[in-house]
């Protein structure tokens, strides 16, 4: 995230923490470099609008501890670190809640052209209620009501990117003086809903048209929304059993929308502290803790899950309670695993490094080892990992943990070519003919000859 404290509140306070430098470009294209040596397919981009203010009634503790506050926008960051990268992707999170589709899809376009093809969209609808307020609405749209949003939203997007302009539209004819057919750029004639847009997308086709397309919604809406739209679905499960059921589940819906299972690539959420050997593990796991902020972690878990924690004390047991937030971070530590019963301390700790996800903590070895037990059990395809200390965090896993992968056959030891979409499905650059955005590329039939 464009940001101090991301998932590690109280963190940034190490001496070796270097997220205070997130406002210079140096310190995103060495991290860019840095991830492109560990072959990481990408960099995931979080983004918020507005402050984390439910915990206690105020933005009080997000000020003070930085939880996601300052936040800059993560956008202007991917042409920067795309050009000092080659192979890099680059997942942006942008809020499809309070910007038009039209200008936005432009957005992403230009971003597509100036990576070659490396970017993609992560599909979030606002959840805080202070960003409703800064954008003149009284409170937050009804949970529910956001995707049926989201749907029409998506739906624009498609007939901009896929359906505007026909292959072969762009000429480029210096002789003729013909640059664009104008016969084969389409108004999209869009009259829903929501949404009217009735012209042309603004953009020539970029590499991949549409941006490969991350979801990580994870509620019982959420869920029908990524079986439908999603490429690579992220996860936040704290466990093996809420990952698997939750990976089950998505792919059997994905099947009822006429799409392959395994088309759709799971990423849970981890934080991994490893070190050559467990003892070193455990010590700076240990050195990590004395850092937490108790109420840094519980201001980032009261604004995803709207419920206040500063009202309970630090051993009540946690319950649901369904509101407009994130409804899947309340659902996967209540009701999602019912052999897991959580206290306020223990999300508080748990939230503390890394967020919402698992943390291991081991020698290379055992690391390695529980990733592969991660896999084989629960069907996940890979991790978005979250750091502790950045970009010490980072550089231990590229240096320490990725030659053991390679040397086990697990982990790439080179890039494949091609856009984001081709290097991490093996296929063309465009969505395939089964995803939902294909119904709205224009189509000519050649004449039939009598």
């Amino acid at each position: 995230m464009n940001c101090v404290g991301h998932q590690s509140p109280g963190l940034w306070t190490h001496p070796r923490d270097r997220s205070r430098d997130y406002k210079d470009l140096d310190y995103w294209t060495s991290l860019a470099q840095l991830l492109e040596r560990g072959r990481f397919d990408g960099i995931f981009l979080a983004d918020v609008l507005g402050i984390y203010d439910v915990y206690r009634g105020s933005g009080e503790h997000a000020f003070r501890q930085a939880a996601q506050i300052p936040v800059n926008d993560p956008l202007p960051l991917v042409p920067v670190m795309a050009q000092v990268t080659q192979n890099l992707g680059f997942g942006v999170t942008c809020s499809l809640t309070y910007e038009h589709p039209y200008p936005f899809a432009r957005r992403l376009s230009t971003l597509d052209h100036l990576t070659k093809g490396r970017v993609g969209w992560n599909i979030v609808s606002s959840y805080l209620d202070s960003a409703a307020r800064n954008f003149g609405l009284p409170q937050q749209t009804k949970h529910d009501d956001r995707y049926e949003v989201a749907d029409e939203y998506m739906e624009v997007c498609y007939k901009l990117w896929e359906g505007s302009w026909e292959d072969g539209a762009v000429i480029v004819d210096k002789n003729r003086k013909l640059f664009t057919d104008p016969e084969k750029v389409h108004e999209i004639q869009h009259y829903g809903k929501h949404f009217t847009v009735p012209g042309f997308h603004l953009c020539e086709p970029s590499p991949q048209r549409t941006p490969v397309l991350y979801q990580a919604g994870a509620s019982r809406r959420g869920k029908d929304f990524a079986a439908r739209h999603a490429e690579c679905v992220f996860v936040a499960a704290p466990t093996k059993t809420v990952l698997k059921n939750y990976v089950t589940d998505i792919r059997n819906r994905a099947t009822g929308f006429g799409r392959d299972p395994r088309s759709l690539l799971f990423f849970n959420l981890l934080t991994i502290i490893v070190a050559p050997t467990e003892r070193e593990a455990r010590a700076k796991h240990q050195e990590y803790k004395e850092y937490i902020s108790y109420d840094g972690a519980l201001t980032l878990a009261s604004g995803w899950t709207g419920i206040d924690f500063g009202q309970y004390s630090p051993d009540d047991r946690l319950k649901y309670i369904e509101n407009d937030a994130v409804q899947s971070a309340t659902e996967s530590l209540t009701i999602s695993d019912p052999t897991k019963i959580w206290t306020v301390r223990e999300l508080a700790n748990w939230v503390g490094i890394g967020g919402l996800g698992p943390l291991l903590v081991g020698s290379v070895e055992q690391v390695a080892d529980a990733l592969e037990e991660w896999v084989e059990e629960t069907d996940v395809d890979g991790f978005n990992l979250a750091y502790a200390v950045t970009q010490e965090t980072f550089a231990d896993i590229v240096d320490l943990l990725v030659p053991e992968l390679q040397r086990r056959g697990v982990y790439p030891t080179e890039y494949s070519e091609g856009t984001l979409r081709q290097k991490l499905f093996g296929r063309g650059a465009r969505l395939p003919e089964e995803h939902a955005a294909a119904s709205y590329r224009v189509r000519h039939e050649p004449p039939v000859l009598a």
